[in-house]
């Protein structure tokens, strides 16, 4: 019986995708395959995906990772959730907290409670009943307790903020432990079969290294899914206009808060991410309607401290690559695709197209059922992730410039209107297929952005208003009590995981 399984693996690209999917499949594959990375130091990585959302938390525990370690590595933070400014209208801010908002009750979703109360002005925000929100807010961190199941400690969840180049390098180390060779050079051709399969890549050195199975971590250029095997984009830039990125690091503020900030320009918007030794910052723009230099002004005009380095232009178009499998090529990373990094989804989506291909490996026949399969989960999750970044543009009361208005009155996707006429009618939230973001993420958005449902599920009605007000109030008095007891985030990170160098700096 002749041995078709697949021995080879070349992955073409460092950087986070390619050093994370040397580091996954080194590691959770079964013995047996050969591991090649292929990168050049001369060709610079986008770099700008230093924020996350909870599943790297999943993705490092795989590798077993120790989290203390890694944030040590990264000169990483920890981060509770996204604060958005100026984005519904100008001079209103609201918070998007992971984890949950309240308790949810046998009959309806916390919610539906919070909003028959607040529909009688009865109650104000939402932020008082999410321990994400609440904590960021108070710039107080802790780690969830799962432990204690009756506590709102067990709700809380949080990911991290770091250095994607330090990562890199962190899992390369981590990798080349399990036997992944890293080869240094450029790659200057690709060797396809009669049947259209990649046989090999060729270096600029004149190497030719042969393999089963690509990997195309080669970023927005897809070397390989698209150079060579010509498979085709797909263009949601009528969605989501957002075409450049400035992006440059500036001296810390001094102030740690485990929380991205996501700022509403005129044309666009502004990152803010805290490092422990920096602080990373980048405005996304639309080119129809800001010039570069513009942008770039306003970027630097709105920066906490001294900026680090030159800003850097990115260009790009927001979208997927037709097939993210194609033949005995997979494309991870921004070469199957680019999501802009409004709600920090970039390194989730490497880790769920790894995890995804691990349960599809193929051998050498390459059924083409499971590569359809695969590809199909692949476009359910872009296109879910596509709609929750739309909410973000389409939901807005800004008439200050044209960008804004062309937002508001754009078309978006059939499933995206649904879920907000769902909302408005009866304050329903409808998670379907598995998608990634949970109800509570999506009432967050909506109502942080100023949607706003005409009233509540009924099954809230069978408790008298009295005893939901307790209720709420409860809710808000323990979440309070669990974060008055919390450690600062500066100072959890001081005690648990501070990076060396600023250790010795201090």
């Amino acid at each position: 019986m002749s041995d078709n399984r697949i021995k080879r693996v070349v992955i073409v690209g460092g950087g986070t995708a390619g050093w994370m999917s040397a580091a996954a499949l080194s590691e959770l594959l079964p013995v047996g395959h050969e591991y090649r990375l292929v990168e050049s130091d001369l060709i610079s990585t986008i770099g700008v995906g230093e924020a996350t959302i909870p599943s790297i938390r999943n993705f490092n525990l795989h590798l077993g990772i120790d989290e203390n370690d890694f944030i040590r590595a990264t000169q990483g933070t920890f981060k509770l959730g996204i604060e958005f400014v100026n984005w519904g209208q100008q001079g209103v801010n609201y918070f998007h907290g992971f984890g949950s908002v309240g308790r949810d009750q046998p009959t309806a979703n916390f919610y539906h409670y919070w909003l028959k109360m607040h529909q009688a002005g009865l109650a104000d925000s939402l932020e008082p009943y999410s321990i994400n929100t609440v904590a960021a807010r108070m710039a107080k961190f802790s780690r969830g307790r799962p432990d204690l199941p009756n506590s709102p400690l067990s709700d809380l969840s949080y990911a991290f903020h770091f250095d994607a180049g330090l990562y890199a390098k962190y899992l390369r180390s981590y990798s080349e432990a399990r036997g992944v060779k890293r080869t240094e050079g450029r790659i200057v051709d690709t060797v396809l079969r009669e049947d259209g399969f990649i046989d090999a890549i060729v270096m600029e050195n004149g190497e030719r290294i042969d393999g089963d199975f690509f990997i195309d971590c080669s970023g927005m250029v897809g070397l390989l899914i698209e150079k060579a095997l010509k498979t085709g984009y797909e263009d949601w830039s009528h969605w989501l206009p957002c075409d450049r990125a400035i992006a440059v690091p500036c001296e810390s503020a001094g102030k740690m808060e485990a929380v991205t900030r996501s700022t509403a320009h005129g044309a666009g918007w502004q990152w803010r991410i805290p490092l422990q030794h920096r602080t990373g910052n980048g405005h996304v723009f639309s080119s129809k309607f800001i010039s570069e230099d513009e942008a770039q002004a306003v970027l630097m005009n709105n920066l906490d401290g001294k900026a680090l380095a030159e800003p850097r232009l990115l260009k790009f178009t927001t979208g997927k690559r037709k097939k993210a499998w194609n033949k005995n090529c997979v494309a991870i990373g921004l070469s199957g695709g680019f999501m802009e990094p409004l709600e920090s989804t970039s390194i989730h989506m490497v880790k769920t197209a790894l995890m995804r291909l691990i349960s599809f490996f193929p051998d050498r026949g390459f059924d083409q059922v499971d590569i359809d399969t695969f590809n199909r989960l692949c476009d359910n999750e872009y296109a879910q992730i596509r709609d929750f970044l739309i909410l973000h543009y389409k939901v807005n009361s800004r008439d200050d410039t044209p960008f804004w208005r062309y937002c508001r009155e754009m078309d978006v996707p059939e499933a995206l209107q649904r879920k907000l006429d769902l909302f408005q009618s009866h304050g329903r939230i409808l998670r379907e297929n598995e998608e990634l973001f949970p109800e509570d993420s999506w009432l967050q958005v909506m109502h942080g952005q100023g949607l706003r449902a005409r009233s509540y599920s009924p099954a809230v009605d069978q408790r008298a208003p009295d005893e939901i007000a307790d209720f709420l109030n409860g809710t808000q008095q323990v979440i309070r009590k669990c974060v008055d007891a919390m450690l600062t985030h500066k100072e959890f990170i001081r005690v648990n995981c501070q990076a060396a160098q600023i250790k010795k700096a201090a």
